[in-house]
């Protein structure tokens, strides 16, 4: 029997450290929320949707660990920081209902949806995808995943963003339009959300420009530390 083989050799997978152990987190897929605190809505000019969330997607290899340097990314002169709270899914969760969802959560961590803003702006006026703007290579940065066991569930607490020793973002995740229950309760209505799915909650105000050479770092109370560098 002819043994089949692979046209090209596969690739890794895609693991997230777990903080307090050797264990890793395979990563399946990234969504990400958009819009999801009512002044980053403000600031980027758009009204706020309450009715409902609305999401896009990352590559699960556009991943980066915290403490990573990443290249100034080709095809934008416009690149943002986006602090934000993630949640990392611990098993399979199909319309599921809010009062049951955190059941479904395996922890949570602190990621930068970084995204190439120029690009993103121009695909929304012409009513485009923002494929260009937010998944591209080494977009989606994360912490070490922190255990639901260890840190608890996250539904307030300081978020905050530095570049530079410059405080940019502070917000609550209290303040976020649709929380964590409620966003796995929506999105397990169209997807079947299963362990390694990532959810990035959405970004408060304050988000802006990063150059070569600049150092990022943020926070979320009770949970840890992310940081970045533009080479």
């Amino acid at each position: 029997m002819t043994q089949q083989k692979t046209l090209f050799p596969l690739h890794a997978p895609i693991l997230v450290p777990i903080s307090g152990t050797e264990d890793k987190y395979p990563v399946s897929r990234i969504f990400c929320v958009g819009r999801n605190y009512e002044a980053h809505a403000k600031e980027m000019g758009v009204a706020v949707d309450r009715e409902a969330p609305f999401y896009f997607t990352k590559a699960a290899d556009t991943y980066v660990p915290s403490g990573s340097t990443v290249q100034y990314p080709p095809g934008t002169s416009n690149y943002h920081y986006e602090m934000e709270l993630v949640l990392a899914i611990g098993r399979d969760a199909f319309q599921v209902e809010e009062a049951e969802a955190l059941e479904y959560v395996y922890g949570y961590a602190c990621g930068l949806d970084m995204t190439r803003r120029d690009l993103q702006l121009a695909a929304r006026e012409q009513r485009r995808p923002w494929d260009l703007g937010k998944d591209f290579e080494q977009s989606a940065v994360m912490s070490e995943i922190v255990p639901v066991s260890q840190c608890g569930h996250l539904s307030t607490g300081a978020i905050e963003l530095r570049v530079n020793g410059q405080t940019k973002q502070s917000s609550d995740l209290s303040l976020l339009i649709h929380a964590v229950p409620a966003l796995i309760a929506h999105l397990s209505g169209y997807y079947h959300l299963k362990a390694g799915d990532l959810i990035y909650t959405g970004t408060p105000e304050g988000v802006g420009p990063v150059v070569s050479g600049d150092h990022i770092q943020g926070s979320i109370s009770g949970l840890g530390d992310i940081e970045l560098k533009v080479a």
